[in-house]
């Protein structure tokens, strides 16, 4: 459902996605998913009405992967990336600074 509203978002913004994967098919595990955020400027993360940031420090790893990650152990969707800054889930909020 987050997708779908990401995607509105997107259409009412003229937001163009240069890389889009489907989550369902292309799986990105815990192991794959630090690689992605490590190198992140700062990672943001939306869960319902909440969000938090976080700076991808190994001291945050745990709390950043816990927040990231699925109960399916996939990295959750929507992702994006936008210049160095890691965007996950979705929050209406979060998605009005973008």
């Amino acid at each position: 459902m987050s997708c779908k509203k990401a995607q509105q978002v997107f259409e009412q913004k003229e937001i163009s996605i240069a890389d889009k994967t489907d989550a369902r098919k292309e799986k990105i595990d815990s192991d794959q998913a630090w690689t992605i955020l490590a190198a992140a400027g700062m990672i943001h993360i939306g869960k319902g009405k909440k969000s938090i940031s976080f700076e991808p420090t190994p001291e945050n790893k745990e709390k950043i992967l816990k927040a990231a990650m699925g109960r399916s152990g996939n990295l959750r969707a929507p992702t994006l990336k936008i210049k160095k800054d890691i965007y996950i889930g979705f929050n209406e909020t979060l998605y009005d600074s973008i």
